[in-house]
């Protein structure tokens, strides 16, 4: 499993906290709208379901014939999600404020040793879960979705900084 990448990017997010004051983490571009501290909290959340989606896959050989949806396969080939802003199911309004930086610094700090500890799995289960709009997915496929999730908040991110600075 290739985790190094991944883990590049989960380290630039962590610098990146360093440039704001936690205040700034809360401030929303709109109220409807996250602030960069939720975005923080939503990555760690959705890549803690997601790993153990790949923990699960590692464990067994179920649907492991069960592909992904056309619209995953392009974006796997693409190794990106659209560039476009999209919808996400209604339990991301339930997204929470983090209550501290050193909150989000531990949550990915945990991520990482997830990813890390991954990367040294001699499994060799085929098995796939199912992802609840894209069908089914492997362990391998689990963790380049987390990344690939993580590099599509990038957007997001710059427009909330945008704010912030304006």
């Amino acid at each position: 499993m290739e985790t190094d990448s991944f883990i590049s990017t989960i380290d630039y997010w962590q610098d990146e906290l360093n440039r704001y004051e936690f205040a700034d983490l809360l401030r929303k571009p709109q109220p409807e709208k996250w602030s960069l501290g939720q975005v923080y909290m939503h990555l760690i959340d959705a890549t803690s379901f997601f790993l153990g989606q790949v923990d699960i896959c590692l464990q067994t050989d179920d649907h492991a014939e069960d592909e992904m949806s056309e619209v995953a396969k392009a974006m796997f080939a693409n190794d990106e999600f659209p560039d476009k802003m999209l919808e996400g199911p209604p339990s991301n309004a339930a997204t929470p404020q983090p209550t501290s930086k050193d909150e989000i610094v531990r949550g990915f700090e945990k991520l990482k040793e997830r990813i890390l500890a991954l990367g040294h799995s001699n499994s060799t289960n085929k098995g796939k879960t199912k992802h609840p709009g894209h069908r089914f997915f492997n362990a391998d496929e689990w963790l380049q979705y987390a990344h690939m999730h993580f590099r599509h908040h990038e957007r997001q991110k710059g427009r909330i900084e945008k704010f912030l600075e304006g």
